[in-house]
């Protein structure tokens, strides 16, 4: 795919793996609408993807646990943009590692809607304008948890084995309609994801978000006859 003037929508656009993400894709010369929870950010990350080469870029603040906030920032995306190409379902939340019924009951329902809910009723929202779009993809950063079931993390396991299936169905139920579908299962990247769960993990022999923003775009960037359904990152 070309990138140059596609219009690419990254939930989780704030920080970590989706900021970098936007910056590498407005580089690329892609229009960005960056997603997130902190307005203050996302507006930083629009400043930062104009100046890095975005066209046109926005962040706009959007709660993945929300129905109704999805449904409004995606209807303003497509009258602020006109068409979307490109959907990345980036948008995620880690709980503490322990047993299930340590596993706080309200973390336990974030966790759901943020990795899992929220990225089908985004993506939903958007299928219908990429089905008509010449070139269009949907790319979902998973995490390996969604290939391997690992102690203490039954939720969020469960939230990305969901993930992984979501894509596999949707590449068979886009096969014929031009829109492309991939996942992305990396392993554990230096972000503040653990942090803000309280999770106290050595960040920094993981992966960095720069490097992985560069297999994003690596994988989008793909000409039409070659297309990576499923990209795994180890360390």
């Amino acid at each position: 795919m070309e990138l140059a003037g596609k219009t690419a929508v990254i939930t989780g656009g704030s920080d970590g793996i989706g900021y970098h993400i936007c910056l590498k894709l407005a580089a690329a010369g892609c229009n960005i609408a960056a997603l997130g929870r902190d307005a203050a950010r996302l507006s930083a990350v629009a400043e930062a993807a104009t100046a890095a080469g975005a066209p046109k870029a926005a962040g706009l603040a959007c709660d993945m646990r929300a129905r109704h906030e999805i449904e409004t920032t995606t209807s303003q995306i497509l009258a602020d943009f006109d068409a979307v190409d490109i959907v990345i379902n980036n948008a995620g939340i880690w709980h503490k590692t322990g047993p299930l019924d340590t596993i706080d009951p309200q973390m336990l329902e974030d966790t759901v809607a943020t990795n899992l809910t929220g990225a089908m009723q985004l993506t939903r929202a958007f299928l219908p304008g990429l089905r008509n779009r010449p070139d269009a993809a949907i790319l979902n950063v998973v995490s390996k948890s969604g290939v391997l079931a690992q102690a203490g993390q039954s939720v969020y396991t469960a939230t990305k084995y969901g993930m992984r299936g979501f894509t596999d169905v949707l590449k068979e139920d886009e096969a014929d309609s031009g829109v492309r579908v991939a996942g992305l299962y990396q392993s554990g990247t230096n972000t503040g994801m653990f942090a803000k769960a309280g999770e106290d993990v050595p960040n920094h022999i993981f992966t960095e978000p720069d490097d992985l923003a560069d297999v994003v775009v690596f994988m989008l960037s793909r000409p039409a006859k070659l297309w990576m359904h499923e990209v795994r990152v180890e360390l």
